[in-house]
């Protein structure tokens, strides 16, 4: 895809952030301009990340023309507001690729640009990160100057306030600036959020949104009671009392979109000495109405038409997995007063719309707060209720010594819905969802499922639910193949597999939604298939059954090979003395770069061609 750039002349000539520091202050509203044109035109061309980098555009621009990048060092908290960053630092007659096989990757990521300093994916890192970098410059001893960029829904994350306060005790030279667009990726919720909601909405900042900018004096952290009263007097009309507590020196908030009054404060700001945070006032989907009214919807867009009002309609489909475990929510919570529902700032990815709409009494969003989100569930078990913590497979990584600690230890009756679990595609490395079941096997006291189909997915959340234990059933981003589903009250048993068709000499050994694969690969082979279900605890009266009448056992999942369902099908074998050879097909050792999960599943061997393949090699 081809972007004629004769309608961007200044953008034209700017190929890194050198080319756009010879430019003329004058010529920075036209250059960000023309900036946001180009990532629109790109952008809905190609797919990808959209409204967040329209808010952005102006800042990217200020901060590339007073830094010295990439000797100074630049951080985008999560990234998907780093489009124009890639745009400004020779990425932007790739942009195009973004997102796609072997393609520009979808966030700031360090194997690709010099220009971005920290591999990002997952929010309210950059804080941590931009303090290291700081620490590390002040022992350098060269003036490299650090800068962190941080939205008002990421500063809702306990890692936010913990670097904030490791940081203002180690009064080093560093800028976190505040991306306050009252956005995440859903609404932004807490505490928090409704004090700088509050503070926007004061008469005394009216102005700010008009264009005006208002700069507070630096006071230095408040160690005297009578200061600290007088300082929470301060607070009362302005800002900056809680980030001056704790070390920072506040500046803000002023307008994210005058290219020239952020140059100008940043400037300003940029040779003070101790820890700065710059709170900047911006609008989601700037420059793009329907974007500006629906960030939400707008945050990730397929390719589209500009010149129409709303993005193309989605071709009728089967319903995907989130929208099934939606569903089930709602028709439990219809039966049972004690179900709640819990998600930490994904409302919209995990299905949970219609329930937050019908049950807003039962429905949690705990913000960008994973680890809280598990052990918020674990005391409302402890209180009576049956919670649901709906996660996406990559985020409850973050949450894991909560599992471990809150819930598991104390076996707890918390169900985890897993969504997008296996391959998730276009978002790379920090979304695959590949090591849930490694590194929830391990855990005592927790029942896994891996649905085959919507059926199956139903079946196991109900049967998860009713458990009173932990349990997990892990599901993949995107629909299933059409299975009608159960009774909402239907259960399984548990540890309990079934075989799906009979062969000879092979039998495979199926976790998930490869099954359909599988099955291909079966008749082909004139092999066994066996839907597992389970993955713990196994089928192992089943397993012994297959390992008795076959010469090899196949196990197959969308997951790491290294401690997944296949690693607890050879422990079994192993333990037991059973003599028969084991193939595991699964995910490599090695992060899975972005692509689709078609394109990653051929890749690797996953679908049915592959599985194949790999059979043949390994009884040849």
């Amino acid at each position: 895809m081809t972007i004629n750039l004769t309608d961007y002349p200044l953008l034209a000539k700017i190929d890194t952030p050198h080319d756009l520091r010879m430019l003329d202050k004058s010529q920075l509203t036209q250059a960000s301009e023309e900036l946001r044109r180009y990532l629109l035109n790109s952008v809905s061309k190609s797919s990808g990340h959209f409204a967040s980098g329209l808010g952005t555009i102006e800042l990217t621009v200020a901060l590339h023309y007073v830094y010295n990048t990439p000797f100074d060092h630049l951080i985008w908290d999560v990234g998907h507001q780093a489009y124009p960053h890639k745009i400004l630092t020779g990425r932007r007659d790739k942009l195009h690729t973004i997102r796609q096989k072997d393609g520009l990757h979808p966030f700031p990521w360090r194997e690709e640009s010099e220009y971005d300093t920290l591999s990002v994916g997952h929010s309210s890192t950059s804080i941590s990160a931009a303090l290291g970098l700081a620490v590390a410059a002040n022992k350098e001893a060269k003036n490299r100057k650090v800068v962190a960029v941080i939205g008002d829904g990421a500063m809702t994350a306990g890692m936010a306030f913990e670097a904030l306060n490791h940081a203002g005790g180690m009064d080093k030279d560093m800028l976190v600036i505040l991306n306050d667009n009252e956005m995440s990726i859903s609404e932004n919720v807490g505490a928090l959020n409704n004090h700088f909601a509050r503070m926007l909405s004061g008469s005394i900042y009216t102005g700010i949104r008009e264009g005006s900018k208002r700069i507070l004096k630096n006071i230095p952290p408040i160690k005297e009671l009578a200061s600290r009263a007088e300082e929470h007097l301060k607070g009362m009309v302005v800002p900056s009392t809680f980030f001056e507590e704790l070390g920072f020196n506040y500046i803000g908030p002023i307008d994210g979109h005058d290219v020239n009054g952020l140059v100008d404060t940043i400037t300003n700001m940029r040779n003070l000495k101790g820890p700065q945070i710059l709170h900047i006032a911006t609008k989601k989907g700037k420059g793009y109405h329907a974007a500006e009214q629906d960030p939400i919807k707008y945050h990730a867009v397929p390719k589209f038409n500009p010149e129409e009002t709303s993005l193309p309609a989605s071709k009728p489909s089967l319903p995907t997995y989130s929208a099934i475990f939606g569903d089930w929510l709602c028709k439990t919570a219809e039966q049972d007063d004690k179900l709640v529902a819990i998600t930490p700032a994904m409302r919209e990815g995990s299905g949970m719309v219609e329930f937050s709409q019908r049950f807003p009494d039962k429905y949690y969003d705990v913000a960008i707060a994973e680890q809280h989100s598990v052990t918020f569930a674990a005391g409302l078990a402890i209180g009576g209720h049956k919670p649901v913590v709906a996660i996406y497979s990559s985020f409850l990584q973050r949450g894991y010594d909560q599992l471990i600690h809150d819930v598991a230890i104390q076996n707890l009756p918390v169900l985890f819905a897993i969504d997008r679990a296996g391959i998730v595609g276009a978002d790379g490395p920090t979304h695959q969802g590949a090591f849930d079941l490694s590194f929830m096997r391990c855990i005592p006291n927790m029942t896994i499922m891996t649905p085959s189909d919507e059926r199956e997915c139903q079946l196991m959340l109900t049967t998860g639910y009713k458990l009173n234990s932990p349990a997990a059933v892990r599901y993949p981003r995107g629909a299933g193949n059409g299975a009608p589903l159960p009774d909402i009250n239907e259960t399984i048993e548990i540890g309990k597999g079934i075989i799906k068709a009979s062969g000879k000499k092979i039998a495979l050994l199926n976790f998930g939604t490869i099954l359909a694969e599988a099955e291909k690969a079966a008749k082909e082979l004139n092999a066994t298939v066996v839907d597992m279900r389970f993955v713990k605890p196994l089928d192992e009266t089943l397993i012994k059954q297959l390992a008795d009448d076959h010469q090899y056992l196949i196990t197959i999942e969308d997951n790491a090979i290294a401690g997944g369902a296949g690693s607890g099908v050879n422990e079994f074998i192993l333990n037991n003395g059973i003599g028969i050879k084991v193939l595991n097909i699964g995910l490599p050792d090695m992060f899975i770069k972005h692509g689709t999960q078609q394109e990653i599943h051929q890749e690797f061997g996953l679908d049915s061609a592959g599985i194949v393949s790999k059979i043949k090699a390994f009884i040849s």
